[in-house]
C-alpha cells in the first residue's frame, strides 16, 4: 500500500513540476499568399517583409528559383519579441537587441547568444504564380 501511495506521490510531483515552457516562439495561424509579380516589386536583396502576420511579421526570401520564409520574432528570448532584421547582404537577419544573427537561407544561428533557429513556415509555389505561406 505505501508503494502505491508512493507511486501516486511521485506522479503527481512530476506533473506539477512541469512550468510553462520557456523560449518558445509560439504558434499562431498563418496563410499568407503575394504573386511573384508582387514579390519581385517589393523585395530588397530578395527579402520581402511582411508586417501583420506571424508573431512579428514574416521575411519571405528567394533562393535560387525558391522561397522560404521566416517569422520575425527571435528565437534568442522570444518573450521580449526583439524582431529580427535582414541585413544589407539579404544573406543574415539581425536581432537587434541581443546582436544574434542568423541565416537566411535556413534559418540557423550564425552568431551568439543564438542557439536555436528562426521559426520557419511552409512555403508553397501555386500555379507558379503564387507563394502561399502557411504553417
Amino acid at each position: 500500500m505505501n508503494r502505491a501511495w508512493g507511486m501516486v506521490f511521485l506522479g503527481l510531483a512530476l506533473l506539477c513540476s512541469c512550468g510553462k515552457a520557456e523560449n518558445y516562439i509560439p504558434e499562431v495561424p498563418v496563410n499568407f499568399n503575394i504573386t511573384i509579380q508582387e514579390f519581385n516589386l517589393k523585395k530588397v536583396n530578395n527579402v520581402v517583409l511582411v508586417p501583420n502576420q506571424g508573431v512579428k511579421g514574416l521575411m519571405i526570401v528567394a533562393i535560387g528559383g525558391e522561397y522560404v520564409a521566416f517569422d520575425r520574432c527571435s528565437s534568442v528570448n522570444p518573450q521580449e519579441g526583439c524582431q529580427v532584421s535582414p541585413d544589407e547582404s539579404g544573406v543574415t537577419a539581425t536581432d537587434p537587441c541581443t546582436g544574434a544573427k542568423f541565416l537566411l537561407t535556413d534559418g540557423s544561428p550564425q552568431k551568439a547568444p543564438a542557439v536555436k533557429y528562426l521559426k520557419k513556415y511552409r512555403t508553397v509555389l501555386l500555379g507558379g504564380q503564387m507563394i502561399n505561406v502557411r504553417n
